[in-house]
């Protein structure tokens, strides 16, 4: 990265953030995505996460602050020493899921997720779900209110909460979780090599219908929806050196 860096900054819409992309323009520089060389994203986790859906394609670094809610994915916001803290900010190189969701109507939908992909039910009535590996039916019948595939950056957040484990960056695995499992009762899900092709087969759709999400995008009414590691997309975030990713993935693991 040059030392002094074309920096496209972009912010959620809350007051805090937009008045710091006013700031932090006024003395970088103004530069749309496309011709920066490194996007900057002031907002919460959840700006994050649009801001990769939206700009991962092109390649550009992306080092967030804090100006949210939550922040697991962003620095502490500063404005004063921004270009320093660029010159030694440390990379974490993220895969994303690709989901292929095929619905009732015969849609076939595909969306990347950097977080989870989550299969859920829709009404009241538990979802039946078949599990396939690579091919090979593994669970005959998942009863559930739902069931995700979690990546390493997202084992932290819906997966954790689910009981799923924290997973190590770089680990090569991701994190298969049921959401509320009732049978089989003693399932509590598994840990799978990141290129593991999973599917989910809806039981009785009609009667029992369930929706996909991947990150934020929700697909209704699907009766498959297949998972795998992206093949050919990564995104690289910047962290300051002394709370970079791997650090705060490992720290979530002895939090009492």
């Amino acid at each position: 990265m040059p030392k002094t860096p074309r920096i496209a900054f972009l912010a959620s819409p809350t007051p805090d953030a937009q008045g710091v992309l006013a700031a932090m323009q006024s003395r970088h520089g103004r530069h749309a995505p496309e011709d920066a060389d490194v996007l900057c994203a002031l907002g919460g986790d959840g700006f994050m996460l649009q801001t990769l859906h939206r700009h991962g394609d092109l390649g550009r670094p992306v080092y967030g602050m804090k100006l949210g809610t939550v922040g697991f994915l962003m620095n502490q916001y500063g404005e004063d020493d921004l270009l320093a803290r660029l010159d030694a900010a440390e990379p974490a190189v993220l895969r994303p899921l690709e989901m292929r969701a095929h619905t009732e109507s015969g849609a076939t939908v595909v969306s990347l997720a950097y977080n989870e992909v989550s299969l859920l039910r829709q009404t009241r009535q538990a979802a039946h779900i078949a599990i396939e590996l690579s091919g090979q039916t593994r669970l005959d019948e998942l009863i559930c209110d739902g069931v995700m595939v979690a990546t390493p950056a997202g084992s932290t957040a819906y997966n954790y909460s689910a009981g799923g484990p924290i997973l190590p960056l770089g680990s090569g695995v991701v994190a298969l979780t049921p959401i509320a499992p009732f049978r089989p009762r003693r399932w509590r899900g598994a840990l799978l090599k990141a290129d593991t092709e999973t599917k989910f087969r809806v039981l009785d759709p009609y009667k029992r219908p369930v929706s996909a999400t991947a990150d934020s995008h929700e697909v209704r009414d699907v009766v498959e929806v297949a998972i795998r590691e992206s093949r050919d997309r990564t995104v690289t975030l910047l962290f300051d050196p002394e709370h970079n990713l791997e650090e705060r993935i490992l720290s979530e693991q002895f939090v009492a």
